[in-house]
């Protein structure tokens, strides 16, 4: 956070790393990978243990439901601390920031890889979840900073990129390796790989200041900000609708009699999810409120196919292919819209946005107990319904029809360079 906050005015108003003229132009890919393979950690770490239950809950002596609260205890940990670290650390270097947060994983994934006593990994996990709580509510801001105005949705597509390749390619290869070498493994490969990121963004990734004191927003009053509001709360119910369907998919398919495709629909899924987020990057510019609302009912339809043709096993498959689809972009999407909604407050908006997202991700497993998998696709496609309705309320602020020109937010960000 600067001097302006994280946004696209931000990014007018002062210098790109990329210079000007032709290089103004172009992607700063290096560093934009850097951030995309950041993303990749967060969200791979996360759900890692989804794939390890058994093994985990033998060595750490515990059952297969405790186990599972390491990923809700990681989720915990993000929603409590987004916020207040967020305002502790707005006056940092974002390098330095970037840097302290990805650290932590690597401190968190070590203690994980190496504890034999269960309090002592969940405590890891927590820690894991509050280095995510920082990581999350940086990055979006970040890759809209290393690029030029007109570019800056397809850079945060490259950056958000790192969520679907861990959700389909991550989790099974974490999976096989810990089925191949144990558990332990899997998180030490995690500590391997942020160790070469930590390099890697020390060397490639261009830093900016943290914000002024006395220019930096009031976290509650951000709400009052038109537009942040509807996108808090499309931001909660969607990813809480996807959760219910994602964090369970297992136990859904083996229900279904189809527990032996879940990886296979894993990473269609995942494909599909790595083209969505292509077409948000070329097109977020223009179509906003338009791409959201049709991955909103990308997914609700993947939903109604899983509902209602659940006992064709092509169909479950092309459920997989629209709702990753529909997936795909939607973070790049309400990041977007949370950063053009708030303006000045861009980066309390970012905050609450990632408090939001994980509170919805711990509370994705209540169907489950109470009225089984085959209630997971009905509740998707209800709670989706509001979020389509809100989106398309919210046309004035919050999901434009179109973004502001490059030209427009340039003059907007003049008075702050």
């Amino acid at each position: 956070m600067s001097t302006a906050p994280d946004t696209a005015s931000a990014s007018a108003a002062e210098p790109g790393p990329t210079g000007s003229g032709a290089e103004a132009r172009e992607l700063p890919l290096f560093a934009l990978l850097a951030l995309a393979t950041a993303v990749f950690i967060t969200s791979l770490t996360e759900t890692l243990p989804a794939g390890l239950l058994p093994s985990i809950s033998q060595d750490l002596r515990v059952s297969e439901s405790a186990t599972g609260q390491t990923v809700t205890v990681y989720a915990i940990g993000t929603a409590l601390t987004a916020l207040p670290l967020t305002a502790a650390t707005a006056g940092w270097q974002r390098k330095k920031l970037l840097l302290t947060a990805m650290a932590g994983f690597a401190v968190a994934n070590t203690v994980t890889a190496v504890s034999s006593v269960y309090e002592l990994t969940m405590v890891a996990r927590f820690v894991a979840g509050v280095a995510a709580g920082l990581a999350w509510a940086l990055l979006a801001g970040y890759a809209r900073r290393l690029a030029p105005v007109h570019l800056q949705g397809k850079a945060m597509a490259v950056a958000m990129a790192g969520i679907p390749v861990a959700l389909s390619l991550g989790v099974p290869a974490g999976t096989f390796l810990g089925e191949w070498l144990g558990w332990r493994a899997a998180f030490l490969s995690m500590t391997g790989l942020t160790v070469a990121l930590l390099v890697w963004i020390f060397a490639g990734v261009p830093d900016f200041p943290g914000q002024a004191r006395g220019e930096r927003p009031k976290l509650l009053r951000t709400l009052t900000v038109p537009g942040v509001a509807p996108v808090l709360f499309v931001t909660l119910v969607f990813v809480l609708a996807h959760t219910i369907l994602y964090a369970y998919i297992a136990t859904y398919l083996e229900d279904l009699g189809l527990g032996g495709h879940t990886g296979l629909i894993l990473l269609v899924f995942g494909a599909a999810s790595l083209a969505s987020i292509w077409i948000v990057g070329a097109q977020i510019n223009r179509r906003l409120r338009g791409l959201t609302v049709a991955g909103a009912l990308l997914v609700a339809v993947a939903s109604l196919i899983l509902a209602v043709l659940s006992d064709t096993t092509a169909l479950v498959h092309v459920a997989a292919v629209l709702w990753g689809l529909g997936w795909g972009g939607v973070p790049t999407l309400l990041q977007t819209a949370a950063g053009d909604a708030g303006g000045e407050s861009a980066d309390a908006a970012q905050a609450m946005l990632v408090t939001l997202w994980n509170v919805a991700m711990a509370g994705g497993g209540i169907l489950l107990d109470t009225l089984g998998s085959e209630s997971f696709p009905w509740a998707v496609v209800l709670l989706l319904l509001p979020v389509i309705v809100v989106v398309l309320h919210a046309r004035k602020a919050g999901f434009p029809a179109r973004r502001p020109s490059p030209e427009a937010e340039a003059e907007a960000g003049a008075p702050a360079a």
